[in-house]
């Protein structure tokens, strides 16, 4: 499903048990110096990422400051987050001349504890060669395995200008351990220039006619069901922020397409990459 970019006005993007992908949540809240933001989503556990700009956050008492910092866009400067246990008030305030904010969430029954990640795990792969090159910055990743409960949040860019990401075409919205996972997931996307445009595929059963759209600036998809590669056209770089909700476990295990899946062998560094989403 394709949601193309809208003021949201500080509202979920992707509420709780959305139809589509219920084991996801996603908003987006833009605030101006000075303003803040409150929220709490009972069932979820969520992470609070600065798309830009800078904030204070405060859950219930435990405090983190200076959040984020990146200037004009997701380009300018590196990742930070906050880890908002479930069912948790989290406060934000807006301490940029302006920020726009993440808030990913997984459905969770536990409640944990809260803490901040001001370094990503990165992790690049692909080629010029295969048009695949790019890099992923995990922000709630495999070394936040056992403080975290089914949600990964990672930022994902494709490296030069053009090619695909996601491939070779894979899914995971079946648990049939140990070949594949349920993890609902959630893209937002940007583009570098901003009047890029790129192609989301979501082709829900081997070599049968799927769906494609059209994903601009701000753009945000649900993958429920499919293989779901994406490519953004020449000329242009691609982001996309990136949350994935496990239905019985946090590791992701990704099924890769019968007709693709030789394509494992010809991306450098793609097994690498395949390891880190746990």
């Amino acid at each position: 499903m394709h949601i193309p970019p809208y003021d949201n006005r500080n509202a979920p993007i992707v509420d709780v048990d959305d139809a589509h992908v219920p084991l996801v949540y996603f908003n987006i809240v833009k605030l101006k110096q000075g303003e803040a933001f409150e929220y709490r989503v009972p069932g979820y556990e969520t992470c609070i990422v600065p798309a830009t700009g800078t904030v204070d956050v405060d859950v219930e008492g435990a405090r983190f400051d200076a959040l984020g910092g990146r200037g004009v866009d997701v380009w300018d400067g590196e990742p930070q987050g906050v880890y908002v246990p479930t069912g948790a008030k989290a406060t934000m305030v807006c301490t940029s001349p302006t920020a726009e904010v993440f808030v990913a969430g997984a459905k969770f029954d536990k409640v944990l504890e809260p803490f901040d990640v001001r370094e990503h795990d990165l992790v690049q792969y692909g080629s010029d060669e295969t048009k695949t090159h790019r890099k992923i910055k995990h922000i709630l990743g495999q070394k936040h395995h056992d403080r975290v409960g089914r949600l990964l949040v990672s930022e994902l860019y494709t490296v030069g200008a053009g090619g695909w990401s996601g491939f070779p075409s894979h899914k995971h919205d079946t648990d049939r351990l140990p070949i594949e996972t349920r993890h609902d997931e959630c893209y937002n996307f940007r583009f570098r220039p901003d009047h890029g445009s790129g192609l989301q595929m979501l082709q829900r059963v081997d070599n049968e006619v799927g769906d494609a759209y059209h994903i601009v600036n701000g753009s945000t998809v649900l993958i429920d069901k499919g293989y779901h590669p994406c490519c953004v056209l020449p000329g242009y770089e691609m982001y996309y922020f990136t949350i994935l909700g496990g239905l019985s476990q946090r590791p992701l295990v990704q099924y890769f397409q019968p007709t693709h899946a030789d394509q494992l062998e010809t991306i450098p560094g793609i097994k690498d990459m395949i390891a880190k989403f746990k």
